[in-house]
């Protein structure tokens, strides 16, 4: 990594990019390049076959110099940095200081490479890269650039070991709230590296943890158990307060979204009152009277049924009475020898 200070003298961690990278990014380029000026020089010299000599001299000076030179420039400049070779390869180019090149930064890089790699097939250019410890060329240096790689590779996460057997579930009531992310951090990176240290040093280190650890939580280890065991105990216990918080949260979610549906599916199929399928607020119309049929007619009472009255939600208007039905063999029953019902008596 180098440490690229910034104008705010914040110190940056990149990583230059070396010879066989930028190699390749130089090829990449240069077969573009080239096939783009080998094309052009085909269109031009159709182009130019009634010119004279002098004419088609200048034209493929202007075509070198404006496909070779010209357009490297103009991509690291509007690309800031990214050409098509360093793209693939994962590289960029950046000034000193970690910001994005301009015009200026593009143009020297660009002549400074005319010399460097198409004058001299690359040859200065790879001695000025091993040479340099940050792997620089002449033109990065004159103008001021370094090529630093954007992909880096994914860090390794290693676990934290686990404490002994005999210390699981030890410090269920230890107070943890107090204890900084940066201290759980260090304490992290000690147990995953616990193994690489030297014996000695590796013990101060965690004992010097242990005992800003016991600073945080008002609470010493049990006696007997070395700093080392006790710091992998109260990590587990952390880890497993974690992973029971997660998965309480996780059970309320779906306990919250299972309520919801149940509840939304009994208001769809009750109304007010207890009525299945009525919304609330909905007027019920008034009950019929059962059919009769002739068969069953000689077993039907001679006497009309009440009118069972309509049920009303609570909050709606209440529906209009219908009249009083006279029972029959009544005066007020018979009207042109009709009767009042509308049912003929029975035989």
């Amino acid at each position: 990594m180098s440490g690229v200070v910034t104008g705010d003298a914040v110190v940056l961690g990149l990583q230059p990019a070396r010879l066989p990278s930028r190699a390749l990014a130089v090829l990449i380029d240069l077969v573009v390049v080239w096939a783009a000026y080998v094309l052009v020089m085909i269109g031009l010299a159709l182009a130019t076959a009634s010119l004279d000599e002098a004419a088609v001299a200048a034209v493929s000076v202007a075509a070198f110099l404006l496909v070779l030179v010209g357009a490297p420039i103009a991509v690291e400049t509007l690309s800031h940095g990214r050409s098509l070779g360093k793209m693939a390869c994962g590289l960029r180019v950046v000034r000193d200081d970690g910001g994005p090149i301009r015009f200026r930064h593009a143009l020297v890089r660009g002549a400074m490479g005319v010399v460097e790699i198409l004058m001299t097939f690359g040859v200065v250019a790879c001695i000025a890269s091993l040479v340099s410890e940050r792997g620089r060329r002449l033109g990065d240096v004159f103008a001021g650039t370094l090529v630093v790689r954007e992909r880096m590779p994914a860090a390794r996460v290693l676990p934290v070991p686990p404490p002994p057997p005999w210390l699981v579930g030890r410090f269920a009531g230890l107070d943890l709230s107090a204890v900084p992310e940066g201290l759980w951090l260090e304490i992290r990176q000690y147990l995953t590296r616990a193994r690489e240290l030297d014996p000695g040093v590796g013990r101060q280190l965690a004992e010097r943890l242990a005992g800003q650890l016991v600073g945080r939580t008002g609470t010493p280890p049990p006696a007997g158990v070395p700093a080392e065991a006790y710091l992998a105990g109260v990590v587990a216990e952390r880890q497993a307060r974690d992973a029971r918080q997660a998965f309480a949260e996780a059970g309320t979610g779906t306990g919250a979204g299972a309520g919801v549906g149940a509840g939304a599916g009994a208001g769809g199929g009750f109304g007010a009152g207890g009525t299945v399928g009525v919304p609330a607020g909905a007027v019920l119309p008034p009950a019929l009277p059962p059919v009769v049929t002739p068969a069953a007619s000689s077993a039907v009472p001679s006497t009309v049924p009440p009118v069972v009255p309509p049920a009303v939600s609570p909050g709606a208007a209440s529906p209009v009475a219908p009249p009083p039905v006279a029972p029959p063999g009544s005066e007020a029953s018979r009207e042109d020898g009709q009767p009042a019902t509308g049912f003929a008596p029975p035989a």
